[in-house]
Parts: structure tokens; C-alpha cells; sequence
């Protein structure tokens, strides 16, 4: 009996420790990044949710780009839409602000928010989880937001039963005004409208649908803070204050949104939330984030490591966003209207930032979403002649060099995931390489090389479109395009055209051929007739992550590689005061709070010292990836920044964005197990891993040795196991052989 009783008592522990280890979210903390230079969202949304529902701060700058920064204590609303980490600003739509007393509409200023509706607020009385925010502000009221994918419900609890009311405020969002904006009581209990807003995306339209849970006494319209009625009002920069009926102390809302109309924003509030339950909506975007962070199961003692681990994955997870209604219609770069039939439509793609780590991460973990996001690409190609370059919400912002989605679509089809027409994509991608609109094409077309005195950021659009076109060749190559695949593939060696073998450096070039000069590779002149986009010479000299072993050669072998390479992160210069406030978390000139170093500490591998990169990809997980408010060294770039930390994490990284082959570098934990889309698991172990055994030693795969310096994309997702052991000095024979190094197949 006391035997039985025992085991009972087992079991039940067992299921409870089981329990707890499903709940991922508890090592989940979005304050992580939301200060510092991070510019993450804070606030309530689904993975890869149209709504990101959160507070919004006063615009202040550049650290406000999501809306939100730790450092503020004022919130002037709570809006629908957000960015997350990204180093240009917008959104900020359907800013709505409950408060008590006199009507008013002002949005308030930093040094005054008297007679306005924006009050003071404590950290201390806030609650965030990536399905659920809580701020009880200063003027008494109790807010409370969670969501849905398209809907967000707002619970507002109000410190007496009088002179309650909610703004809606369609003039302001994140850095942008309205351009026009309507809206209407339809009856006691529905409100709707619409905002237009030309900023960084050209132009973007929220057509919004409102429900609330009691009837109001009216709405109350505004034209810029003026008085112009109530029920409805069309005009540029309107406003709507609801009048609360008294003895209501608590009110709920549902706000759904739609790129079509207010019909399709009625259809999604009716299909995703027909209901008035707060908790369970909680509940079940509780799930949906617990589901999409059970896809890679860490196992380890560091808890602090853990929750790091897991708050990068919920960043990689925000974005791309969901552009589609429930009847898979959405408004396009063109302002016409399509629908996505058998597929699921995305838009906020950082591509220059994401494709060199998120969406390789994606290809693992994500391949039941990959598909679609491609068929995103394409469709944004159908509408505006060229594949997306940074696309958000229905327009097409053309920021950032390179033509990046083409390294997206070369690897999706490379690694033989399908849901999309590689034949379509392909000539996508070359349409897109030789569109003489797009920045640079037409120089690199005529001449091969973009000139420095021509066109702004020559060398680094120059060198990403060398990028981009080794993903088309090799795309060319394997469907047995031998004329196209040629030319990409010369075209991907176009970068030497900018190598200066005299001083060892990338330089840009002018229109007649001549070199630059003066010119000094520590400095950063960025934008406009700037040389680089946000780097330096130092930085764009490593900038080849689609041929290592060329580059290697013309810095003339392995030993003067790994010399000019180490002296990247020793070299002390002043990158002068033009320099972008991007560059950040500086190791000598190795900049990881932007994206064109990501690779590089990585390329030692390939100039058979591996240990070198180990050295350096631990140093910067234990430095620039904390568990502070300014846990991110830098802009979190929807992704981006969290994608290079969990795939090091694994101990790989993806170096030519297009190639399927994972350099080894050093992992963190002693196990992670990858649960696979395809059903397949894969398994990391480290033996006699800690913070002084960096190195590895040797590794296993599927239980026998394994030599390589690498893993292949289809070794991963075949499933198996994968151990390293560690060790605290290097090995200088593992993955030193040249046969054993990381490669690119041509």
C-alpha cells in the first residue's frame, strides 16, 4: 500500500514537473530589449499576429521607434499596431485612451500633460507576457489588453461610475499624423472608421471596427482638438471621445482591423471573437505562444540562460505580421485588392536584416509558415514590378540595400521547401536582379560595379546585390539553367571589383574607374552620398558570406586571413561624426548590434580555425545578450538580432544565407531538443559544457564521429542527435583539414 502510494505520489509530481516545463512563457521577459537601443513591442499579440495592441509614449526619437521605451513614464493611449525593433519608426494606429472628468482630446507633451488625456504611469503597477499587458495608471484607471490574431480586447476598469470616457484618437499614431480618417457611432454598442497614413510606408490604411460590451451615451467628434458634433466625421485628423453612461465602472472592447474595410474588420472580430470572455482569449493566445516556443525544448540548469533564450524566441515570432483578413483579402502595394485563396499573406519584412539569420532559422523551425512567405514575396512582386525590399503593411518603404528577399526565396527553394512555384520565384528573383528602376541595377549591368560619385551607399548596395546573386545562381544551377547560372554566378564575384589589393581593404570606386580618395576604412559616412550603408570599410571588407574562400584568397591565404581578420576585433579608429548610431556593440571594429558583422566571427572556420570563432561567438552571447532592459546591443530588427542568438545558442550558424551549410561555433546549453514541423526531432547535446569550456573537442553525429566543422541543412531535419564535447582549451585539429571545413558548393 505505502509502495502504491508512493508511486501515485511520483506520478503526480511527475506530471506537474511536466506541466511546468510546457509553460515556456514563464521564461519569457518582453521588458528585455524595451530599453537601451532594443526598440522592441511591449504589449499583447499572437505569434505573427496582425495586432500588436500595447502603450503608446510620446514620439521622443530615434530609442521610440516601437512606441514604447522603458525609460518613459507617460502613456498617451494604447494603439493596435507596432513595430518591433526596427530603426525607423511608424504605426501607432487607433490610439485609444480611457480617462475621467472633463471631455478633452489633447494628446499631452512631455514637460505638460495638464488638460490633456495622458496620465503618469509606474512600472511597478504594469504587467507584461507576450499574451497579456496590465497598467494601472496614475489617473486611477485599470487597463487590461490581450488579442487575438486580428482583434484585440480591451477591459477597463474606471475609479468611480462618472465622467468616464475613451479616446479614439485617428490623427496621431508613432511619428506620423493621419493624412485622412473617418469615423462613426453606428449604434450605442458599435463604433467604426478608418485612418490613412503616408510615413515610412508610403502609405498604409486601418479600417477598424469597435464593440463594446454596454451601450454609450454618444460620440463626441473632433477635428484637430476642435469640436464638430458627434455621431460621425470625415476630415484629415479626427478624433472621437465615447461618453460613458454613469453607474459603469468597468467597460470592455473589441477592436478588430482590416488593409479593406470595415466590413472585412466586422467579419474578423465576428470569426475570431464572438465572445466577451477576457480570460479565455488570454487563455488561448497563452497557448498559441506556448505552442510556438515548444518548438525547441532547452534543457539546462542556467535559468537566466533559459530566459534570455526564450525571450529571443519570442521576438523572432512578432514578425512577419499577418496582412490578410479572415476571408484572406488584403489591400496591396498598388491599392488594389487581393486574396490570398490557399494561403496565408505576411507583410514587415526587414529582409535586410532577417535574412541573414531569422529566416535560415525559419527553415528549420518554421517550414510550415516558409511556403507563405515566399507566396508574400511573389505577390508583392505581381503588384509592384520588383520582389519586396522592406515592405510593411501595404506599402513599400525601399529601405536598406540589396534586392534581400532573393536570399530568402534561393534558400527556401534550395532546401527543397515547397507551397510555392520555383519557377515563379525564380524569374522573380531575376527580373528583380536586372530591374533598371531599382538603385545601382543599371551600373551593375552596364559596368559591373556601382560608382561611389553616382549613386549614395554604392559599395554596400554593390556588394548585397553579390550577395543575392549567388542565391540565384545556385537557384539556376540546380534546376539546370546553365546560361543563367553563369552569369549570377559571376555577377556574385562582382564585390572584387571594389577590392583594393594595395591596402587590403574594400573601397569604393568612382564613375571612371579611379579609387576613392582620400579615403579612411574606419570612417562610416552614411546616407545620402554616404559610401556604405551603416558600416565602415573595415566591416564591408568581411562582407562576403557567399564566397569565404575567395575572399580568403584575396587577402592572400589562411594565416593572412586570420591576422587581418583578428585585427577587426582589436582595431581602435574613429568612425566619425557622421557615423550611424546602428553601429554599436563594438568589438574592435566588429559591430554585432548591426547586421553586416553577423557573420563574421564564423568565417574563421573557414581558414581552419574554428576555436578563434568559438572564442568569439561566446564572448558575444555572454556580453550583448543580457537579461537587462538593454539586454539587445542594438535595434532588435524584427528578429534579426534574437535569430543570431538562439541559432549560436544550437552552436551553428548559416554563413552564406543562400547554402544550407551550418558552421559550428560554440554551444550554450547542455541540451536542446528541436521539435521539427515535419515531426522529426533534433537533438544538441554539449558534454562538459560551461563558461570556461568553450572549446569543442570533438562531436558526434546519430552516435558515431563526426569530423566536419559544419552540419548540413538536411542532416538537421532528418532528425537525430548531434554531441559535442567541450572542452576548456582548443582542439587545433577538429575541423582544421581543409576537406573538413565549411564550404559553398560552387
Amino acid at each position: 500500500m505505502k509502495r502504491l502510494k508512493f508511486l501515485y505520489t511520483f506520478l503526480i509530481l511527475l506530471m506537474i514537473q511536466q506541466g511546468m516545463a510546457q509553460n515556456y512563457l514563464r521564461y519569457v521577459d518582453p521588458y528585455i530589449g524595451s530599453g537601451g537601443h532594443g526598440h522592441v513591442f511591449v504589449g499583447a499579440s499572437v505569434p505573427f499576429g496582425t495586432i500588436q495592441v500595447g502603450p503608446q509614449n510620446i514620439f521622443k526619437g530615434w530609442d521610440w521607434c516601437s512606441g514604447y521605451h522603458y525609460s518613459d513614464s507617460i502613456v498617451i493611449g494604447f494603439s493596435h499596431t507596432h513595430l518591433s525593433g526596427t530603426g525607423c519608426t511608424d504605426l501607432g494606429d487607433l490610439q485609444m485612451m480611457p480617462f475621467t472628468g472633463q471631455v478633452r482630446t489633447k494628446r499631452g507633451e512631455q514637460n505638460d500633460i495638464s488638460n490633456s488625456c495622458a496620465s503618469y504611469y509606474k512600472h511597478e503597477n504594469e504587467t507584461v507576457a507576450p499574451d497579456y499587458y496590465a497598467l494601472l495608471m496614475d489617473n486611477g484607471i485599470r487597463v487590461e489588453l490581450t488579442a487575438t490574431e486580428r482583434v484585440a480586447l480591451h477591459r477597463y476598469h474606471f475609479p468611480d461610475t462618472k465622467e468616464n470616457h475613451v479616446l479614439i484618437n485617428l490623427k496621431e499614431g508613432n511619428g506620423f499624423n493621419a493624412v485622412a480618417s473617418s469615423i462613426r457611432l453606428v449604434d450605442a454598442n458599435t463604433i467604426e472608421g478608418f485612418r490613412v497614413v503616408n510615413g515610412w510606408s508610403p502609405e498604409h490604411r486601418i479600417y477598424f471596427r469597435i464593440k463594446t460590451d454596454k451601450p454609450v451615451e454618444d460620440l463626441l467628434v473632433f477635428h484637430d482638438d476642435t469640436p464638430a458634433g458627434s455621431k460621425a466625421l470625415t476630415g484629415k485628423e479626427v478624433k472621437g471621445v465615447l461618453v460613458l453612461g454613469e453607474g459603469h465602472s468597468d467597460l470592455c472592447l473589441k477592436v478588430a482591423i482590416s488593409s479593406v474595410s470595415c466590413e472585412n474588420a466586422a467579419q474578423n472580430m465576428a470569426a475570431e471573437l464572438p465572445h466577451w470572455d477576457f480570460d479565455r482569449v488570454r487563455k488561448e493566445s497563452r497557448k498559441k505562444w506556448n505552442a510556438e516556443l515548444a518548438r525547441v525544448d532547452v534543457v539546462d540548469k542556467d535559468e537566466r540562460a533559459r530566459k534570455i533564450f526564450y525571450t529571443a524566441m519570442y521576438h523572432t515570432l512578432i514578425a512577419p505580421t499577418t496582412y490578410c483578413d479572415v476571408n484572406g483579402e488584403f489591400r496591396g502595394h498598388d491599392q488594389q485588392i487581393y486574396q490570398a485563396k490557399d494561403w496565408r499573406n505576411y507583410s514587415t519584412f526587414s529582409l535586410w536584416d532577417t535574412y541573414r539569420a531569422l529566416h535560415p532559422w525559419f527553415t528549420i523551425i518554421q517550414t510550415d509558415r516558409v511556403g507563405d512567405m515566399v507566396n508574400s514575396m511573389l505577390s508583392i512582386f505581381d503588384q509592384q514590378g520588383k520582389l519586396p525590399i522592406w515592405p510593411l503593411i501595404g506599402g513599400e518603404t525601399n529601405q536598406m540595400p540589396g534586392y534581400s528577399a532573393v536570399p530568402v526565396i534561393a534558400d527556401a527553394y534550395l532546401k527543397g521547401i515547397g507551397g510555392f512555384d520555383g519557377e515563379r520565384a525564380f524569374q522573380a528573383c531575376v527580373k528583380s536582379a536586372t530591374y533598371r528602376k531599382q538603385n545601382g541595377v543599371p551600373y551593375v549591368l552596364d559596368q559591373e560595379y556601382i560608382p561611389c560619385d553616382k549613386v549614395g551607399e554604392a559599395t554596400s548596395i554593390a556588394m548585397e546585390y553579390a550577395v543575392d546573386d549567388w542565391g540565384i545562381a545556385a537557384m539556376a544551377k540546380k534546376m539546370g539553367k546553365e546560361t543563367e547560372a553563369e552569369l549570377f554566378e559571376r555577377r556574385s564575384r562582382y564585390y572584387r571589383h571594389y577590392f583594393d589589393s594595395e591596402i587590403g581593404f574594400i573601397r569604393p570606386r568612382n564613375a571612371d574607374g579611379s579609387w576613392l580618395t582620400p579615403y579612411d576604412p574606419f570612417q562610416s559616412i552614411h546616407g545620402g552620398q554616404g559610401y556604405f550603408c551603416e558600416g565602415t570599410g573595415w566591416q564591408y571588407t568581411f562582407f562576403v558570406p557567399q564566397r569565404p574562400a575567395d575572399l580568403i584568397a584575396l587577402l592572400g591565404g589562411d594565416e593572412a586571413f586570420i591576422h587581418k581578420l583578428d585585427s577587426l576585433f582589436t582595431v581602435e579608429g574613429d568612425m566619425g561624426a557622421q557615423a550611424s548610431a546602428d553601429i554599436s556593440g563594438l568589438i574592435g571594429q566588429y559591430a554585432h548590434g548591426n547586421e553586416p558583422s553577423h557573420h563574421m566571427a564564423y568565417l574563421y572556420a573557414y581558414a581552419g580555425a574554428p576555436w578563434k570563432t568559438a572564442e568569439k561567438v561566446r564572448y558575444i552571447q555572454e556580453h550583448f545578450y543580457t537579461d537587462q532592459k538593454d539586454g539587445i546591443i542594438g535595434n532588435e530588427d524584427c528578429g534579426q538580432m534574437s535569430a543570431w542568438h538562439i541559432i549560436s545558442a544550437l552552436g551553428f550558424y548559416q554563413v552564406n544565407p543562400s547554402c544550407g551549410i551550418y558552421t559550428f561555433g560554440s554551444p550554450l546549453f547542455g541540451k536542446v531538443k528541436l521539435n521539427l514541423p515535419n515531426g522529426k526531432h533534433f537533438i544538441v547535446e554539449s558534454e562538459n559544457n560551461n563558461k570556461q569550456n568553450i572549446y569543442i573537442q570533438s562531436v558526434e553525429l546519430n552516435g558515431k564521429p563526426y569530423e566536419k566543422g559544419y552540419i548540413r541543412y538536411e542532416d538537421i531535419m532528418q532528425g537525430g542527435k548531434l554531441k559535442f564535447f567541450m572542452g576548456n582549451r582548443p582542439n587545433y585539429q577538429f575541423g582544421v583539414a581543409p576537406d573538413n571545413r565549411p564550404y559553398t558548393p560552387f
